[in-house]
């Protein structure tokens, strides 16, 4: 996908984003989100961190012993507590900067925001739409990836086919769905994913 197309849905979805926190209830936020162990709250404020500096990133890294994912949780429960509007103004400040996190690719945060975008709104009944062409690069891009999916590996022996935008990868028993639930099944949301999803190799799946 050409950059600036990528970075014009990153600004999108991060206006969308703003919309969608800044209306969530209190009942709302304390929700729990398809991500183990975060309530809605805590995926809105992970989504503020993705322009962190080098430095920063380092001692973060160091504080949690060396282990991404534990970095991960640590800075967004950290950064979690404040009031949903608190996280829609930093949302809407981020719209049109390319400042991105070190170590990452431009497609990293647009990967963030449509499924994270999921994690807050499937819990809670919110349709959120995304855009076909981005969902399909995003999608492309975690199968590709070892590191932290490990989506190859878990769905070995499968064809998964989007029914809505020309995109398939992998090979063996099918497995067709709209390329919204196909983002979620590669990037590791499988419950959330399987309601969506057909074909001979949608039973293989495993939870």
């Amino acid at each position: 996908m050409d950059v600036d197309l990528v970075w014009r849905h990153i600004d999108e979805q991060r206006e969308s984003l703003a919309d969608l926190v800044a209306s969530f209830t209190p009942e709302q936020w304390t929700t729990p989100s398809l991500c183990d162990g975060w309530q809605v709250g805590d995926v809105a404020a992970h989504l503020t961190l993705a322009q962190v500096g080098p430095l920063w990133a380092a001692v973060e890294m160091l504080r949690a012993r060396g282990s991404f994912n534990r970095m991960i949780r640590d800075t967004a429960l950290r950064a979690a507590g404040q009031e949903p509007a608190v996280y829609a103004d930093r949302l809407r400040a981020m719209v049109g900067s390319r400042r991105k996190a070190p170590g990452v690719s431009r497609l990293e945060p647009l990967t963030d925001a449509l499924v994270h975008g999921q994690d807050m709104a499937v819990p809670l009944g919110i349709d959120r739409p995304v855009p076909a062409d981005a969902a399909a690069t995003c999608a492309q891009r975690c199968y590709d990836m070892g590191f932290p999916f490990g989506a190859r590996r878990r769905l070995r022996g499968l064809r998964l086919v989007a029914t809505d935008t020309d995109w398939s990868v992998g090979e063996g028993r099918v497995v067709e769905g709209p390329v919204r639930a196909l983002l979620l099944l590669v990037a590791g949301r499988t419950t959330a994913a399987l309601p969506a999803l057909t074909g001979p190799g949608a039973p293989a799946i495993q939870r």
